[in-house]
Formats: C-alpha cells, structure tokens, sequence
C-alpha cells in the first residue's frame, strides 16, 4: 500500500493573510485541494492522510467531499513544529501500515507536484528504501569568510536540492521517529524527515524532481502559482 501524509499544520504568517496559506483560494479552490488531487488522481497512491492545524479538521472533510477527494481516510492534528505534524501523522499509521508500505511526505502547499515526480520517488523507494525529490543546483554557492566577503565556493556539481514529494519504508520511517525524538536528534529548527534521516546515519537515495514543484511561502509564489495554472489550464486543470 502506498500512503500519502500530506503537511498541512502551519499558520504561515509569511504569507500575511488571515487564514492559513494552504487554505487560501486560488480560483475557487483552495491551495491545499489543488495538492490533494495529484495524489488523489495517481494510480498508485491507495490512501491520504493531512495533518492539519487544529479548528480546521472539519473544513477539510466538507472540502474533501465537494472536490471529491475520496482517497483520505484520516486527518490528525499538527504539532508545534514541522517535525513533531509530521510525526503525529507517522504515529496515526502505526496499526494501519506494515512494514513495507510506502509512505509519501508531501507539503500541503506543494500544489504542482506532477504524476511522473510522483511515480519515480515510489519507484525509487520501492527499489532503495527511501527517495527524496532532487534537482540538480544551477547557481554558484559561496561560503561566507567575513560577513562581505568571500574566499571558497562549493563546487555546484557537487550539490542537489531536495524537497517533497519524499517516500519512506514505513518500519524505518516509524522507527526513525521514535529514535529521533527519544534521542532528539534531527527534530529541530529547520529539521524536515530527509536531514532527520542523515543524522541518524541513512543513506538518501535521490529521485527526479520538477522545477513547477514551488513552495508557497510568499505572495510572489501565489502569484507564480497563479501564472502556472493559467498557462496550463487547457491541459490538465478540470
């Protein structure tokens, strides 16, 4: 079985709008079923859960049903940080999951994620364990010596950028939980399921990515947003 746990706990004050990013209405629908439908129209993801902000579990259950998302089956409650939302949804699929099924980590207000991104980080978790979205970095990264100043620069062929959609083994990833938060390694600050997983000791196995997979932190990605879904509204938008 494959799962999706969907990250739909934050407030995002970033965005500066009265509600939750992921709700905001982008042409009649709200961010979060925008995301919602690529894994609800993928042949193989068998299941949805959202991890949501408390208040808001209800709304998501009557969005659900008016867009159709009849792939989710639990919503649970975020935490105080990224870490400990998607935790709480890990924790919920003890009982429900075995040891081999897949678990796919996506961010609520990843809207574009596309159904070939999808597919490979499956395929490559079923193959390796465990695949994180990758994209090579096209720009010079140099390293700060002096606050205006630099003198060393890391090769760029040398990095990638990772984000979600990312997939995991339930048994390890459950694991992984566990020993992190009774050992706090990996859960805090900036700390997402990939480096948690580095700390303790795991080898990432990379999978394809897509530069249209944006985040939306700002009311620039909205409007980037916006422009993507315009441009590919005769194809694949209902």
């Amino acid at each position: 079985m494959n799962i999706a746990i969907i990250i739909a706990g934050g407030t995002g004050h970033r965005m500066g709008q009265d509600i939750p990013k992921q709700f905001i209405n982008v042409y009649d629908k709200p961010v979060l079923i925008y995301t919602l439908e690529g894994f609800q129209k993928h042949p193989e993801v068998d299941a949805i859960e959202v991890v949501c902000i408390d208040g808001w579990h209800d709304i998501v259950w009557a969005y659900a049903k008016q867009f159709n998302i009849d792939k989710l089956k639990w919503i649970v409650s975020g935490g105080n940080s990224g870490q400990e939302s998607i935790r709480n949804g890990v924790y919920n699929l003890e009982g429900k999951c075995s040891d081999d099924d897949i678990i796919i980590v996506h961010d609520g207000i990843r809207p574009l994620v596309d159904a070939t991104v999808l597919s490979d980080v499956i395929v490559k978790c079923r193959k390796y364990g465990n695949a994180v979205t990758s994209l090579p970095y096209n720009e010079q990264i140099f390293v700060v010596d002096d606050e205006i100043s630099t003198v060393k620069y890391i090769p760029r062929e040398t990095l990638r950028r990772v984000s979600t959609p990312q997939a995991y083994k339930f048994g390890k990833l459950d694991w992984a939980y566990h020993e992190a938060f009774e050992k706090e390694i990996g859960i805090y600050g900036s700390s997402y399921t990939n480096t948690m997983m580095v700390e303790l000791g795991e080898r990432l196995y990379f999978a394809a990515g897509s530069d249209k997979n944006i985040k939306l932190t700002t009311k620039d990605d909205l409007e980037m947003f916006k422009a993507y879904l315009k441009s590919d509204r005769d194809n694949w938008l209902k």
